[in-house]
């Protein structure tokens, strides 16, 4: 089992790091775009009808097009991880409970949020090999995106070629050529990523008010779960 997540977390490092030629050329650099200082967010993917200059807070307001680049950037990295912890929370509570890392079918460990103590619990070098992997991940996006340091640069700027997002890992070949495609794919990716992060806000909040699964809470499966059963008690 040991050797088996670890094989699979290695290669995914593999998968997710860019490659030398992806790191050099952004999509969008690719399709001849430029940014527009009178549009908003300097014409940046994320704007979409019926408020296509959403911004409440004034976060825009004064930016320069490198802070836009980041604020992108950081916007669509934590939309993928909400994408991925909101399937990963409905997936693994009941009636589903699918566990990669561990054996559910005879008991139910509850709510997502208490899944953790379980993993650590059943492998408990786990999360030494996942920080192993993120750090390969954000080292690999680093080398990417962002500049060098070195004389007279500041090592927070992103490249001038470098576009918030294009890692370079598209491994089904999805990324459009045609600019105006690409356009209409970046913004689906930015505003099903905006709705993942309020989801998963609302899922975690709402089990660690009241203690219930997802589905549970709404009537939808049975509750078997039983505190005393997890290895971390509180």
């Amino acid at each position: 089992m040991k050797l088996l997540v670890t094989a699979l977390c290695a290669a995914s490092a593999s998968a997710f790091a860019p490659s030398c030629a992806s790191s050099k050329k952004s999509a969008l650099n690719a399709v001849s775009w430029s940014p527009d200082e009178d549009a908003f967010a300097y014409g940046l993917p994320g704007t979409l009808d019926p408020a296509p200059e959403f911004d409440p807070f004034g976060l825009s307001e004064g930016k320069d097009l490198n802070t836009m680049k980041k604020y992108r950037e950081a916007e669509t990295q934590h939309g993928r991880v909400a994408m991925l912890a909101f399937i990963g929370l409905l997936v693994t509570e009941e009636p589903i409970e699918f566990h990669p890392l561990f054996e559910a079918y005879n008991k139910d460990i509850g709510p997502a949020i208490r899944h953790l103590d379980e993993v650590r619990s059943a492998s408990p070098f786990f999360f030494e090999v996942l920080g192993l992997v993120i750090g390969a991940l954000e080292l690999q996006r680093a080398l990417a995106g962002w500049k060098a340091p070195g004389d007279g640069v500041n090592y927070a700027d992103l490249n001038e070629d470098y576009f918030p997002g294009d890692v370079g890992f598209d491994p089904l070949g999805l990324k459009p050529d045609d600019p105006e495609e690409f356009f209409a794919m970046s913004t689906k990716e930015l505003q099903h990523g905006r709705v993942a992060m309020l989801g998963t806000a609302g899922i975690i909040a709402q089990e660690l008010v009241n203690g219930k699964e997802v589905f549970v809470n709404l009537g939808l499966a049975a509750d078997r779960f039983d505190p005393s059963s997890v290895p971390v008690q509180f």
